[in-house]
């Protein structure tokens, strides 16, 4: 009898064939470099700035918040909080139009502490970042 050959590791065949290595890149000529398309010219973002001016007597305002609530050692939900009154105003408009054509300008100014009603104006987001827009006659009153 004949003596068994030994098996080969990797199957009958032998062992699997290695990866062919990717072609490497031809080099850019001398004193050239690889052409590379040039990225679109994006829009300047002004740090700081608001890109949002309100028309007329229209004021734009963001809410400050009262800080968290506390109910005989209950913490309050962000859903169950009343909305708050005090609000930072954030830019004006240019004022308002009266019927014979001249322009009166807004009490308010950009930086004043404004109180207004729960209720009044629109919510508007602007860049992640909630703001309200009101009627100047819907602010109650300007904080100090």
């Amino acid at each position: 009898m004949a003596p068994a050959k030994p098996v080969k590791k990797g199957g009958p065949k032998g062992p699997p064939p290695k990866a062919a290595k990717p072609a490497a890149r031809p080099a850019a000529p001398a004193g050239k470099t690889a052409e590379r398309p040039e990225p679109k010219p994006q829009p300047a973002k002004r740090s700081g700035q608001m890109n949002v001016r309100p028309l007329r007597d229209r004021v734009l305002v963001r809410r400050l918040d009262e800080g968290e609530q506390k109910v005989g050692g209950i913490i309050i939900p962000d859903t169950a909080k009343e909305k708050p009154q005090r609000a930072e105003v954030v830019a004006v408009g240019s004022g308002r139009i009266l019927e014979n054509g001249d322009r009166v300008p807004l009490t308010v100014k950009a930086g004043d502490t404004v109180l207004v009603g729960k209720w009044s104006g629109t919510d508007v987001k602007i860049d992640g970042t909630e703001y309200l827009i009101i009627k100047e006659d819907e602010i109650l009153g300007i904080e100090g």
